[in-house]
C-alpha cells in the first residue's frame, strides 16, 4: 500500500514535468469549468447575502436556515434532480445541456451557492453595521452603503469565494451524472480519478489525486497571501 502511494507521488510528477498533454487538458477544463461555476454562484450569492445580512423581513430567518441546511447537500441528488431536468424529455432538455462543460458549471454553482451565501451573510454580519448607518448620514445611497460593508467584509468574502470553488473543484457526483465523464470533452480530474480506480490502474488515480490537492493547495495559499498584502 505504501509503495503504491509513493508510486503515485512519483507519477504525478512525471506527469507534470513530462507536460503531458492528457493530464494538462484535464487539468485546465477542470479548473474552466469550477471557475465559471464559482463566478456565476457568486454573481447571485453576492446579493441575496447583503439581503440577508443587511434586510429585515417575513421568513428571513427561514431563508437563510435552508441555506445552512443545504451547506452539506448531496452531490448525487443534485446530480440526480438536474440530470432529470436536463435530459431529452426534461422540462430544460430543449437546450441540450446534457453532458456538456456548461452543464457541469450549472450544477457546481448551485451546489456551491449555499457555501457563499451562508459564509458571506456571516461574514457582513460580522461588521459593524454604524458604518451602513454613517454612510448613509453622509449622503450615500443604499448601494453605496451596501458597497462599503462589503469591502470592509472582504477577507471574509474572499474565503467564501475559495471555499466555494475548492468545493467546486473536488466535487464528483454531479460531474459524473451530467458531465458524462466524456474523454475530451467533460473528463474531469475527479471524474478521471473515479474512472481509473474502475480500471485498476491504482498509481494513475493517486497522481491525479496529489495533482488535485496540489492545485486546491496552491490556488488557496497564494489567493491567502494576495489578500494579506
Amino acid at each position: 500500500m505504501t509503495a503504491e502511494i509513493v508510486d503515485g507521488i512519483i507519477k504525478a510528477f512525471q506527469l507534470l514535468f513530462s507536460l503531458d498533454p492528457t493530464v494538462y487538458t484535464i487539468v485546465f477544463r477542470s479548473l474552466y469549468i469550477s471557475g465559471l461555476a464559482t463566478a456565476m454562484a457568486t454573481l447571485w450569492s453576492l446579493p441575496i447575502a447583503v439581503i440577508l445580512a443587511m434586510k429585515n423581513f417575513y421568513a428571513k430567518n427561514f431563508i437563510r436556515s435552508s441555506f445552512n441546511a443545504f451547506l452539506g447537500m448531496p452531490t448525487v441528488v443534485l446530480g440526480l434532480v438536474l440530470f432529470l431536468l436536463f435530459k431529452r424529455t426534461g422540462p430544460f432538455g430543449i437546450f441540450e445541456l446534457l453532458f456538456t462543460p456548461l452543464a457541469i458549471s450549472l450544477g457546481q454553482a448551485i451546489l456551491i451557492t449555499p457555501i457563499l451565501v451562508s459564509f458571506i451573510t456571516s461574514a457582513i454580519e460580522s461588521i459593524n453595521m454604524e458604518l451602513r448607518d454613517l454612510a448613509k448620514t453622509l449622503g450615500s445611497t443604499e448601494i453605496q452603503a451596501s458597497t462599503a460593508i462589503l469591502r470592509e467584509a472582504a477577507g471574509g468574502v474572499t474565503l467564501a469565494v475559495i471555499a466555494g470553488f475548492n468545493r467546486a473543484f473536488a466535487e464528483l457526483g454531479v460531474a459524473m451524472m451530467i458531465g458524462g465523464n466524456v474523454h475530451g470533452r467533460t473528463r474531469l480530474l475527479t471524474t478521471a480519478i473515479a474512472l481509473e480506480i474502475n480500471r485498476a490502474d491504482i498509481e494513475f488515480s493517486i497522481a491525479l489525486g496529489v495533482i488535485l490537492l496540489a492545485i486546491v493547495y496552491a490556488i488557496t495559499i497564494t489567493i491567502n497571501y494576495l489578500r494579506r498584502r
